[in-house]
């Protein structure tokens, strides 16, 4: 395994895994194709941009995808590529489904012409614990837990994982998905629950909060997140999915406290909005299963996690 292409890696989650796989393997040759989107930045690959060969296009292009393939003669795909802000997902839907779904049929049809059926090279699909919908108050989810997707985001991640595991099931491709709960680190798109909160609260605006903020989320540092899908990719097994969890269970409420606490803000900064529509109450990912096959568990620790993450934004404010 020498040339791998990262799809997405000027995103949040695939910046910070092309940095730690340069870091790691310096024989490797990184190969990134990002569409870059509202949601790319090029500087977020700044560290690593002599390192890497970057390529600007679309995952949705066959041909683009094929001559990727050819010219730089790919021998695993990590698939991070995708549209992700669940508010997005309910004022236009549609292009979810392009990218998250055609993108991902894509690249697993290019790879497989190019490999052929039953062939060793490595497919990491990248994808999310919303797939599963919503959990009540007890429980986690795992990887047999049913698939109940409730926005058009979560239901576009579940077809794609679905079409990924019919191509280890039809073509014997070596096939494996990841679902993650919520990251936070550096170089996330301020769109999102902690970067958008951390600015807001710099700027001494009011940080608006979904319903009472009671809704709970199981954070991942996005680092310790890099090292499970790297283990994936050595040695996950063919057509297996594999939740990756965090352990740091929290509701929004409390992190936007948090946050206010760290920047020493009043917590009148706090503003309520109206729930969203289709609004998980809780998710929850037992990860028992990438631990007992691959050795893998998470390091940091929320409380240490989010004030590494606070004070990296300080120190690169551009971001937000």
């Amino acid at each position: 395994m020498k040339n791998i292409l990262v799809t997405g890696a000027a995103g949040f989650i695939g910046s910070n895994f092309a940095e730690y796989m340069i870091d790691k393997y310096k024989d490797y040759k990184i190969i990134v194709l990002d569409k870059l989107t509202y949601a790319g930045n090029l500087d977020n690959l700044k560290k690593v941009v002599d390192d890497i060969v970057f390529l600007e296009g679309d995952i949705c292009d066959l041909e683009l995808v094929t001559d990727i393939f050819t010219k730089y003669n790919i021998d695993a795909v990590v698939h991070f590529a995708a549209e992700s802000h669940v508010d997005n997902s309910i004022t236009g839907p549609f292009v979810f489904t392009q990218t998250n779904v055609v993108g991902t049929h894509t690249l697993l049809e290019v790879a497989k012409r190019t490999w052929g059926e039953g062939s060793s090279n490595k497919f990491v699909h990248v994808s999310t614990d919303e797939v599963y919908g919503a959990l009540g108050e007890t429980g986690y989810f795992t990887e047999s837990s049913p698939i109940q997707p409730s926005s058009p985001y979560s239901a576009s991640k579940a077809s794609s994982d679905l079409i990924a595991l019919a191509y280890y099931e039809t073509f014997k491709m070596n096939v494996s998905v990841t679902n993650c709960s919520n990251n936070y680190g550096p170089y996330q798109h301020n769109e999102k629950l902690i970067p958008h909160m951390i600015k807001a609260a710099l700027e001494d605006k009011g940080l608006p909060v979904y319903g009472q903020g009671l809704n709970v989320r199981d954070w991942l540092y996005v680092e310790d997140h890099c090292e499970a899908i790297d283990l994936i990719l050595h040695n996950g097994k063919a057509g297996e999915r594999y939740n990756i969890g965090g352990h740091n269970e929290k509701r929004n409420i409390d992190i936007v406290k948090l946050i206010l606490k760290e920047l020493e803000k009043p917590e009148s900064l706090i503003t309520y909005v109206e729930d969203r529509k289709g609004h998980d109450f809780r998710y929850a990912i037992d990860p028992t299963k990438i631990t007992n096959e691959l050795g893998w568990e998470p390091k940091t620790k929320f409380a240490e996690g989010i004030v590494k993450t606070i004070k990296w934004y300080l120190e690169n404010p551009e971001w937000l």
